[in-house]
């Protein structure tokens, strides 16, 4: 049986002139009205430190400042740079601001967040790590969602496993492909779909061609390698299941010390993300034998443990203000 050909569009709605709604844009919506929500139901039973009046103030600054800013100059310094050099942005200054184009780093969001979450605690005299427990209680949430766009998207595609039963073949995924693969593709099509070749100079001009073409889609279906949908193994284990574990352990704990949460997640993330990036399809140079997700999973771990030896000191302390 043939694997999955992906051809979902990424964008959900064409409102007007270009201006237009897609799945990427909206998971990062959706995740930070549920945000919103829990985080005011954690606060009412006292189980947050913000005030619940102060939390849409405190959500709309640390989406911009920590999560849009550190997740966008996270990619740019991460991966753009090191892949495409220097001249990307001396050519193009814009494309450090064009994240409608993709290219978004979960790390530089962490960062992002927390420099933003260290600053916002000393002016409002609030503890650091304790702002820091609950957003990593809602964290996951995010990581969800976008992992849901990032399929949808068809990007961040996993590993070649053509024997996998439920594996998916992604257009994106040509460049990937075997000189023979591909010349066996522009052949077929040239046969087949002639008024589609065009399209078919780039991932991005085949991917639509599959979403066009039923024919260009049989051609994809019959030449392209199955691979894991990696993005859903991330979904699950960085998103649902971490979001389960943290809400379990704020529940189960209600007067654990600030910063508990806080190492649980950052350890528990690495160590899902080195796990997962294992069925990844690396989208950057390596560093060593390890794909750079895993690379700075390492810094993840490192801060998680530092997390918990604070969380422990405090556990030892009569009160604390963190």
């Amino acid at each position: 049986m043939l694997a999955y050909v992906h051809d979902l569009d990424p964008v959900l709605l064409d409102i007007w002139r270009g201006i237009k709604l897609r799945w990427y844009g909206l998971s990062y919506l959706m995740a930070f009205v549920a945000a919103y929500y829990l985080l005011c139901y954690l606060s009412r039973r006292n189980l947050w430190v913000i005030a619940e009046k102060n939390i849409g103030d405190f959500i709309a600054l640390l989406a911009m400042l920590g999560v849009f800013i550190g997740g966008r100059l996270g990619y740019v310094l991460f991966y753009m740079i090191p892949t495409e050099g220097w001249a990307v942005i001396r050519e193009d200054p814009m494309a450090v601001l064009r994240v409608w184009d993709g290219g978004m780093a979960s790390h530089g969001g962490f960062l992002g967040v927390a420099i933003f979450t260290y600053f916002y605690a000393r002016k409002h005299k609030l503890s650091w790590t304790g702002i820091g427990d609950g957003i990593c209680i809602v964290a996951p949430l995010g990581l969800m969602f976008g992992r849901i766009a990032n399929f949808i998207n068809g990007e961040l595609y996993g590993r070649v496993a053509p024997d996998l039963a439920w594996g998916v073949k992604f257009p994106q995924a040509l460049a990937t492909e075997s000189y023979t693969v591909q010349e066996s593709i522009l052949s077929e099509c040239a046969d087949r779909a002639p008024e589609y070749l065009n399209m078919l100079d780039s991932p991005e001009g085949f991917t639509e061609a599959v979403r066009l073409s039923p024919e260009v889609k049989q051609i994809a279906a019959e030449y392209l390698t199955a691979r894991h949908p990696s993005q859903l193994y991330e979904g699950f284990l960085e998103g649902t299941f971490l979001f389960a574990l943290m809400w379990f352990l704020r529940m189960r704990y209600p007067k654990a010390p600030h910063g508990m949460i806080c190492g649980v997640f950052f350890i528990l993330y690495g160590v899902l993300r080195t796990f997962v990036e294992h069925y990844r399809e690396p989208d950057s140079a390596m560093i060593g034998a390890l794909t750079k997700g895993q690379f700075y999973s390492l810094f993840m771990i490192l801060a998680g443990i530092a997390f918990l030896w604070h969380a422990k000191r405090l556990s030892k302390k009569p009160a604390s203000d963190a």
